[in-house]
């Protein structure tokens, strides 16, 4: 013994050696012998060595426990765990010995006797820290996190100034859905260690989920003032910049991670993302290629790069990377959101097929959901209503322009309406200052989960709840299917179906769907009587102009819109009417122009059909006032399809210029009717590809007309209900009252007692 305490484990070795050849049945010699043996990793030696020191001492607790030790090295889990038992019989307070059995009942997969096993080793020994990793990690590796967060507050009750175990603690809290008891658990852990970097960044990133965005930016910078390469912090910091609209400090973060680390997929598809918002499109492709050439099963990329081929009109190339994504991803609603927006660009996708895929996102919302069944809102049917908006674009945007003066009118005193908007975006300019002062409520949905936005909404009292953006960029539609209101609608940002069973309504009008598309919606429709678009005039101080063919001496037709719209069915069409009208023009302007690669592609289209680059004239996207002026440019607008123009449309006649539409057979294909035939324009709709041609051809041949026609149009548009927001929000009001009696006569009784009851 004096040996091995001072070191000389060899020596002791033989000794020991020697003692068993004298004495066989020293129990002791053998004990020890196992012990060196096993300390320099003899394990079988060991192993003999300690079975004979328990059939010489069977009552020695220490010779089990260290028989079971050798066992477990060897990878021999039930004999090891036979061993632990036998040492705990002879020795029930041996801690030791029952976190031993725990690891081993791990080993042979008996999760639930681990657990209590470790349970056990922490009653015998409370401040057993051994024990408590081990039980805290088996917890961890089976998802049971309230047992995880009851065990860490427990292990705080001992040590509350631990960082390590308050951010553990505040990161279960955040998996169970509790932002706020997580946030106050990172704030304890970084009071506890202002230098945690990571308790910095996790708390950032709970605030982040709260909304607390301002906050929030400052922890992560907290963090990286700490610890500079903290690649983690740095791409959360460029996802929440991202979120806030600061394009370029986003990409600046996203940037700093790859410094540290070039391979960070994570980082170079968000990248990616940003900027594709830039118009920088064929870079945006770039990233995330390289993305999934570092991480091939990143669904994320896969979905992302979707997006940007969508905006570069690579639809198929677009649809087969979404596909990617959902195949990695089945629940991924953002890749869901872009396959259903994306199918209605296609002009062969059959309505049913649309539909079927909105099923399934609605069926994968409804299994992540738990929707209220009763409200507290009482069943009044001629009480001033609750309204709520929901939107990403509250903001100088294509629906920020049709909200201005239909909110303003629908907040005047004259309706029975009090009007809460829900930004699900960070933006603020005039136009969303101008909307919000319409609102008794501003709440902000950045980064709230969608249970605890839904709460929110249910808490403000809402009567109907309105989605403003279907499967368009932003959407909360994941909230909707919380039922947080008891009316429920789609509007204006969409035009098909959502697909969301907790959705009820969806608003319509005369012109744009027919009474035989209604089956492909999962939604009951409303229909407006006149129109279900209404824009609000622009405010820019720009003049309408004669017809520029009358000094160019040529037609200029053009068109506005996204290039993606622009399929090849389209381009054949428009290069028949180029080549039919001698000398015309096309003038495109999209914010995809601003590529050369896009120029050339477009020029390239064309020139398959006969048109020379110089009847192209291909600009880019510019400031609003600019953009406008430009029509002044134009003669004639021309209307894709089947994903035709709205704010391009309404924008277009408000300068004066009409625009040729046509005709298809789904809600969104004749988007471009309601317009045309609100506006006093039926001799501007076109039946088929071939009607569109002749008329093209024929408004074109009558500039005199068409002089007359363009210098009245603006006046004429702006008498029309596609203009008039009090008209329209006299109809959409009476639209909400109807919709509201309609659930007022279904629920005859106040449900207050049971107000929040979920499935």
């Amino acid at each position: 013994m004096a040996l091995e305490e001072q070191g000389q484990l060899e020596e002791a070795l033989r000794c020991y050696d020697r003692a068993v050849s004298l004495e066989p049945e020293l129990a002791r010699a053998h004990f020890n012998r196992g012990t060196i043996l096993l300390d320099r990793g003899d394990a079988q030696q060991a192993l003999e060595a300690f079975m004979k020191a328990v059939r010489y001492k069977p009552d020695s607790a220490g010779a089990h426990f260290n028989l079971g030790a050798t066992h477990a090295r060897l990878d021999q889990h039930e004999a090891a765990a036979s061993s632990y038992r036998e040492a705990l019989a002879l020795k029930p307070d041996f801690a030791e010995a029952e976190l031993a059995l725990g690891a081993a009942l791990e080993e042979l997969g008996q999760d639930e006797a681990a657990a209590e096993s470790y349970r056990h080793a922490l009653e015998l020994q409370p401040s057993y820290a051994d024990a408590d990793d081990k039980l805290v990690n088996l917890l961890r590796r089976l998802e049971r996190f309230e047992e995880l967060a009851d065990t860490y507050r427990r292990m705080l009750e001992t040590n509350p100034h631990n960082a390590d175990w308050l951010n553990n603690l505040g990161a279960v809290q955040r998996k169970l859905g509790r932002f706020k008891d997580s946030a106050a658990s990172f704030r304890r852990a970084v009071a506890a260690d202002p230098d945690d970097a990571l308790a910095h960044n996790n708390l950032g990133a709970t605030l982040r989920t709260l909304g607390q965005l301002t906050e929030a930016v400052d922890c992560y910078r907290q963090a990286l003032k700490i610890r500079p390469n903290f690649i983690e912090a740095h791409h959360n910091l460029g996802n929440l910049l991202a979120e806030l609209g600061q394009a370029d400090s986003a990409v600046a973060s996203y940037r700093e991670a790859l410094e540290i680390n070039p391979d960070f997929a994570e980082s170079l598809t968000a990248m990616g993302a940003v900027l594709q918002t830039r118009g920088q499109f064929d870079e945006a492709v770039e990233c995330h290629r390289r993305a999934l050439a570092i991480k091939p099963d990143y669904a994320q990329a896969h979905s992302n790069l979707g997006n940007a081929l969508q905006d570069l009109g690579q639809l198929e190339s677009s649809l087969k990377s979404t596909r990617r994504a959902l195949e990695l991803q089945p629940d991924f609603t953002e890749a869901h959101n872009s396959l259903l927006f994306v199918h209605n660009y296609l002009a062969d996708q059959p309505v049913v097929n649309l539909l079927i895929e909105a099923r399934r996102f609605g069926d994968v919302l409804a299994r992540r959901a738990r929707p209220a069944l009763a409200w507290a809102n009482t069943p009044d049917p001629h009480r001033r209503l609750r309204v709520g908006l929901v939107s990403g674009d509250f903001c100088i945007h294509p629906v920020g322009y049709f909200l201005d003066a239909v909110m303003a009118a629908l907040a005047s005193s004259a309706t029975s309406l009090e009007l809460f908007g829900y930004p699900t975006r960070s933006c603020d300019d005039e136009l969303s200052q101008r909307l919000k002062a319409c609102c008794r409520a501003w709440h902000s949905l950045v980064g709230l989960s969608d249970e605890h936005a839904a709460e929110l909404i249910r808490e403000d009292g809402i009567d109907i709840l309105i989605d403003l953006s279907g499967h368009t960029a932003f959407n909360r539609l994941p909230v909707f299917a919380w039922k947080p209101a008891p009316v429920q609608l789609s509007w204006l940002g969409y035009f098909a179906t959502t697909g969301v069973p907790a959705m009820d309504y969806l608003l319509a009008d005369p012109w744009t769907l027919t009474a035989s598309e209604e089956a492909s919606f999962t939604e009951k429709i409303w229909r407006l009587p006149e129109t279900r678009l209404c824009f609000t005039p622009p405010s820019a101080d720009i003049g309408v102009s004669p017809p520029p063919a009358l000094s160019n001496g040529y037609v200029t037709f053009g068109c506005f819109n996204n290039l993606t719209k622009m399929n090849d069915a389209v381009v054949k069409l428009w290069a028949q009417i180029l080549n039919t009208v001698p000398a015309s023009r096309l003038f495109l302007k999209a914010r995809q122009l601003q590529q050369a690669s896009a120029q050339r592609e477009v020029m390239a289209r064309f020139a398959a059909h006969g048109i020379e680059p110089g009847r192209l004239i291909l600009e880019d996207y510019v400031p609003r006032e600019n953009y406008l002026a430009a029509y002044q440019r134009v003669d004639i607008a021309l209307d894709p399809f089947p994903y035709p123009g709205g704010t391009t449309t309404v924008e277009a006649l408000w300068m004066g210029v009409p625009v040729l539409t046509l005709a298809g057979e789904r809600f969104l294909s004749r988007q471009g009717v309601g317009l045309m035939m609100n506006a006093g324009l039926p001799e501007w709709v076109a039946s088929d590809p071939r009607d569109y041609l002749s008329r093209a051809v024929a408004h074109a041949g009558d500039l005199q007309k068409l002089a007359t026609l363009r210098a009245g149009l603006r006046s004429q548009a702006l008498a029309s209900p596609i203009f008039d927001a009090p008209r329209f929000a006299g109809h959409f009001e009476t639209a909400l009252r109807g919709m509201w009696q309609a659930w007022c006569a279904e629920n005859t009784a106040p449900a207050a007692t049971q107000a929040g009851s979920r499935q």
